[in-house]
């Protein structure tokens, strides 16, 4: 585990990757340019989220697919896939795929639960078996030894010209070891750990109450999970750890640019006040403002100091240029000052 003076190690970002439904290709080039960037900065990594039937990457099999043709040495990952939108064989099969043409660069990042709207989309997503999906841990298991290479199929061997084999393939040994999981709360921290995998942490934690710090302040809670995963975890303080805020550094922004970012920030501040709704969401606030003063507050932050890797979320619906300008001070002015050094 770092110490809290520690230098940051690794910086990566995370896209949601917007477009416009009536013209798809330009937004998805622009999430490509954005990776390709990155990766020019000297960013240890990119990350790709999720948002099924909504106007951001429905596919990031599809666009890590490109990008792995379009970079050479950052890694690539989904920060989160939901589980509860794929099939394990078949997406095991993908991501073995996409490790292999990508030469060991992918970190798939996972959760579990029912699909968002569920109730609006079962019909289409399964509907013959809506009723029996498991969406709980046993969906992870399932995924984890696909990709580990495990057996699944009860044939091997070749019949007539056709060789097949019982595991998925491609197999790429490296990949299990670099499987994330995407927690919020005690529980998914402890399974998580117990489980060898590596733990994704956000700008969203459940305020539980059962072991959690009192009160509704996010560092505390998330820095108690990142504890109770390395608890649990076979490499106890070595088990690596991503932390994902929202960051917004401004140095070389324009004033309408500065103005922008703390609009966005402020709409979003209330949300960070209480836990929300009756799981009890706690929302981290946005950090806006010079590298510097934000530096300060990183590691003043209880989560922050006890990892030493992080994918900062880039913010929504902003244009290509407010995430050029964001990129670019993260890596050359905040990177810096938190010890990073660009790869």
């Amino acid at each position: 585990m770092p110490a809290p003076d520690a230098p940051l190690r690794r910086l990566g970002f995370l896209t949601i990757g917007l477009f416009d439904g009536a013209d798809p290709r330009p937004g998805h080039e622009s999430t490509l340019r954005m990776v390709e960037l990155g990766e020019q900065l000297g960013f240890d990594s990119a990350w790709l989220r999720h948002r099924h039937l909504q106007y951001g990457i429905s596919s990031p099999v599809a666009v890590l697919g490109a990008l792995t043709q379009r970079t050479t040495r950052i890694e690539l990952g989904t920060a989160v896939t939901p589980l509860g939108w794929e099939n394990p064989l078949r997406l095991a099969e993908d991501l073995g795929t996409l490790d292999v043409l990508s030469g060991g660069r992918i970190n798939p990042g996972i959760s579990v639960g029912p699909p968002m709207h569920w109730q609006d989309v079962r019909g289409a997503l399964y509907p013959d078996t809506a009723d029996a999906e498991d969406f709980g841990y046993t969906r992870v298991e399932r995924l984890l030894a696909h990709v580990r290479g495990e057996p699944a199929a009860s044939f091997a061997g070749v019949e007539g010209i056709e060789a097949w084999s019982d595991r998925v393939e491609p197999h790429s040994p490296g990949l299990a070891g670099r499987l994330w999981y995407g927690g919020g709360s005690l529980r998914s921290a402890q399974w998580a750990g117990e489980h060898g995998l590596n733990l994704l942490t956000s700008s969203v934690v459940k305020a539980e109450g059962d072991g959690e710090p009192a009160g509704a302040d996010f560092a505390p809670i998330q820095a108690a999970q990142i504890r109770r995963f390395r608890e649990h975890h076979p490499a106890g303080a070595a088990a690596r750890v991503s932390q994902g805020l929202v960051v917004v550094p401004t140095d070389s922004a324009s004033a309408e640019q500065r103005a922008k970012y703390e609009a966005y920030a402020a709409a979003r501040l209330p949300r960070t006040t209480a836990p929300q709704g009756p799981a009890r969401m706690l929302f981290a606030p946005d950090l806006v403002g010079p590298a510097e003063r934000i530096a300060e507050q990183l590691h003043a932050h209880d989560g922050f100091r006890l990892v030493d890797e992080v994918a900062f979320a880039l913010p929504f619906s902003f244009e290509e240029a407010d995430y050029v300008q964001i990129l670019t001070d993260i890596a050359t002015r905040l990177g810096p000052a938190l010890g990073w050094q660009p790869a």
